[in-house]
């Protein structure tokens, strides 16, 4: 890949302001950054936000938010190019001069009725140039009539444009397939096309990795940076991302904006690598890489021309590997927040710190997402847990022989002096031997009668942290209700 890097490597990734970054976004932000980092190279931020009707207050903000949160830093920027509209019109009045286009004059509903008729005749939608050859006086008498024009990339009617892009090959586009793009809009604003271009060039940009959506628009970049006399950088276009049905990335399936993750519990290095395997692979088997591994293998050679798939299991799995491999007192102090937010009101505030550390020293190791921690802990807070008397019969146990097993576990555990999770053990492991119960069967009903689940951290650990009384009220209240199945 030495032919795209003979000069200095600067990318950008430029979002639109147009709603909330989502993980389509945010992927193509990390290729770009990795790309950067991996050669040495530039980011820049550019905010594309000349759609000034789409704007979305607080978009921006989400943006930079989450970019900082996953920890892509940019080298230059953020440039707004609602603050480089003269630019904009400087190159458009010079490409207009050298007749590379033309103002248009038709009205909304006109080319609203075009489409129709194009979609009705089943053709594709494409604008039919009637005012490609209008003459000046025609143009001045449709603008004294109050029609606000807007511009129009005169395209080439015959021959090709080739793209040579660095994941996909070359791919030629035939100029009748082609329409005479808008590059002002009748507000005086530029569309993506003539802005994109424009900055890229000013901003000395080498290289441009964008979704492979813009494919198809970018013969009208190269035609654009011809007619200017301008290098082309380099594409690439980064292949879609898919939901596991192989229809397009929705929130049915599990897709949502990044400020989402982050609020359901995931942790920004768990997030970056995920992200980096949308498209792109070390090898066939390496799933977990820290930031600095990625940015030394990262290489265009290794992403994939075809979509990738969103898989919302391997995203909790590779979290939960990076939940485990916190230290304790940096689980505690991610896990706080959530447990703050989430746990019910009865709890009491503030939690205490030691009590805390024990608890989610069991549970760190069953957490895929933080936000999971609350629902995971939260009969280490209460007094007693609420569950159905029926859940004490779970395993094979009836009515008899389960009130028989807890009021013979009740009376051993009042009587043990050491608190600990091994005294707890040994003692109720003989009295299974006592009950000729076997273990799980015994085991399984103090479980549920201690936490009110079927699934929970280790008996034994969870009862040492739960403490002798808590513990033997729950013993207590769970054969009381078992009293009412009799």
């Amino acid at each position: 890949m030495q032919s795209e890097l003979q000069h200095p490597v600067r990318l950008r990734f430029a979002p639109s302001p147009t709603g909330y970054p989502h993980l389509g976004n945010i992927r193509t932000a990390l290729f770009n950054w990795l790309f950067a980092r991996h050669h040495g190279g530039k980011l820049i931020l550019r905010i594309e936000d000349t759609d000034v009707a789409r704007k979305v207050e607080g978009a921006i903000d989400a943006i930079i938010g989450s970019l900082r949160w996953l920890g892509l830093d940019w080298d230059e920027g953020p440039y707004l190019q609602s603050q480089r509209l003269p630019d904009y019109h400087q190159v458009a009045d010079r490409l207009l001069q050298e007749g590379h286009t033309y103002w248009c004059y038709c009205s909304p509903e006109r080319l609203e009725s075009m489409r129709q008729e194009q979609a009705r005749l089943k053709q594709p939608p494409k604008y039919d140039r009637r005012c490609r050859d209008l003459t000046q006086e025609e143009g001045h008498r449709l603008e004294t009539d109050g029609v606000r024009p807007v511009m129009r990339f005169r395209t080439p009617l015959e021959g090709e444009t080739t793209v040579s892009d660095l994941i996909h090959g070359p791919v030629s586009f035939k100029h009748e397939t082609l329409d005479d793009f808008i590059l002002l809009k009748s507000d005086g604003y530029p569309t993506y096309h003539l802005a994109n271009v424009i900055d890229d060039h000013s901003m000395e940009i080498s290289h441009v990795l964008r979704a492979d959506e813009w494919l198809s628009s970018t013969p009208r970049h190269v035609l654009l940076y011809k007619a200017l006399n301008r290098q082309t950088p380099h594409f690439a276009h980064l292949p879609m991302i898919l939901g596991p049905d192989r229809s397009k990335l929705s929130k049915r399936h599990g897709a949502t904006t990044i400020t989402e993750y982050q609020k359901q519990g995931y942790l920004p290095e768990a997030m970056v690598n995920f992200l980096a395997l949308l498209g792109w692979s070390l090898d066939d088997r390496t799933e977990l890489l820290s930031r600095e591994e990625l940015i030394q293998h990262f290489s265009l050679d290794r992403v994939g021309k075809t979509a990738a798939i969103f898989n919302r299991e391997k995203l909790d799995w590779i979290n939960g590997v990076y939940l485990r491999r916190l230290s304790p007192e940096e689980f505690v102090n991610q896990a706080m927040p959530f447990l703050e937010r989430d746990l019910p009101e009865s709890v009491g505030r503030p939690l205490d710190p030691g009590y805390v550390s024990e608890v989610l020293a069991l549970v760190q190791e069953r957490a895929r997402t933080l936000a999971e921690v609350p629902q995971l802990a939260s009969f280490f807070f209460v007094d007693e847990p609420d569950y159905n008397a029926a859940l004490l019969l779970s395993g094979k146990l009836d009515v008899t022989s389960a009130t028989g097993a807890l009021s013979a576990a009740l009376r051993s555990a009042s009587c043990i002096k050491d608190w600990q999770a091994a005294s707890l053990e040994e003692t109720m492991r003989s009295l299974a031997v006592e009950l000729n119960l076997e273990t799980r069967e015994l085991f399984g009903l103090l479980r549920v009668a201690v936490t009110g689940r079927t699934a929970a951290p280790p008996l034994f650990e969870t009862m040492a942290v739960l403490g002798k009384d808590r513990c033997l009220k729950r013993l207590d209240a769970a054969l009381r209700l078992l009293s009412t199945l009799e």
